[in-house]
């Protein structure tokens, strides 16, 4: 009894592990979405109305305009340029940097990011989560590559006095993304100014000047 008791202890965990339910296959060839920024559960276009310009983005060869407080501009390559990369869980895009241009420290809440460095010189880094909070940061210069892991801050800062630019993999087709200065001081609606000062140590004036600027 003792042994016969053992035996399915034994293979409890191989039983569970066949029944949990597999990762579908794709059903067809590929689902263009009905409209731009389609989500999840929404119905795919007839693939018989599908065209090539539904797979199809043009612009990542034109320099993106830097003309602005933070000296860049991400050009974005997701499904809502191209409804054809509905569900097949990948996007890219193209980042330009003016002068010490910074993209400012934001995250991407359902994507990993892998940036390769086109032209420039650009200090990059995320930072790990609680409680360690520890910064990973490289210089990274033409033909350089470096891995943001999903949902960790992140950042890319031109350390150069001329233009960069960067192109990134995401493996998301809508990898959404949250910049850090503007979700917590320009939220809609705001945060309250006590919340804030005493979450960063701050002067309420201070906190409320901030959220003026965001």
């Amino acid at each position: 009894m003792m042994a016969t008791r053992i035996f399915l202890l034994g293979l409890l965990p191989l039983i569970c592990y066949l029944a949990l339910p597999s990762h579908a296959s794709n059903l067809q060839d590929f689902c263009v979405a009905n409209s731009q920024g389609l989500m999840s559960g929404q119905a795919c276009k007839d693939p018989k109305l599908v065209e090539a310009n539904d797979f199809f983005f043009s612009g990542l060869h034109l320099q993106g305009n830097t003309s602005n407080p933070l000296g860049s501009k991400v050009t974005p390559v997701n499904v809502a340029q191209v409804p054809g990369l509905y569900s097949l869980g990948i996007s890219n895009v193209r980042i330009d940097y003016g002068p010490w241009g910074l993209n400012p420290p934001h995250t991407h809440p359902r994507a990993t990011e892998i940036l390769t460095v086109i032209e420039g010189t650009l200090s990059v880094g995320f930072v790990t989560s609680n409680p360690e909070n520890r910064l990973v940061t490289k210089t990274l210069c033409k033909g350089d590559v470096f891995v943001f892991p999903v949902n960790l801050i992140h950042f890319q800062y031109n350390v150069g006095p001329t233009n960069a630019i960067a192109i990134a993999a995401l493996n998301s087709e809508n990898p959404g993304v949250i910049t850090m200065a503007n979700a917590i001081f320009g939220s809609n609606l705001p945060i309250s100014s006590d919340v804030l000062a005493k979450a960063f140590q701050l002067d309420k004036n201070v906190v409320e000047y901030l959220q003026y600027k965001f």
